[in-house]
């Protein structure tokens, strides 16, 4: 696994406690949770590789096809 990189996030108290909050339910670190979000975006924005071996959502299958050409009336 590639070494992480570590820098400084400065959050609003209220941002904070909400993801503090978050990451307890999902039973994850604060880091953790910050992360997962991150890379949930990136994913769904098509910023993020996929990751090796698994399959890409349908949704963005379908965003990177051409739209089929409208049924020609006659």
């Amino acid at each position: 696994m590639a070494e992480s990189k570590r820098f400084l996030l400065r959050l609003d108290p209220r941002l904070f406690e909400a993801l503090r909050r978050w990451a307890d339910d999902d039973l994850r670190s604060i880091n953790g949770q910050i992360e997962y979000l991150l890379s949930d975006q990136l994913r769904r924005a098509g910023r993020l590789p996929h990751r090796r071996g698994s399959a890409p959502r349908p949704e963005a299958a379908a965003e990177d096809e051409e739209p089929s050409p409208a049924p020609v009336a006659r």
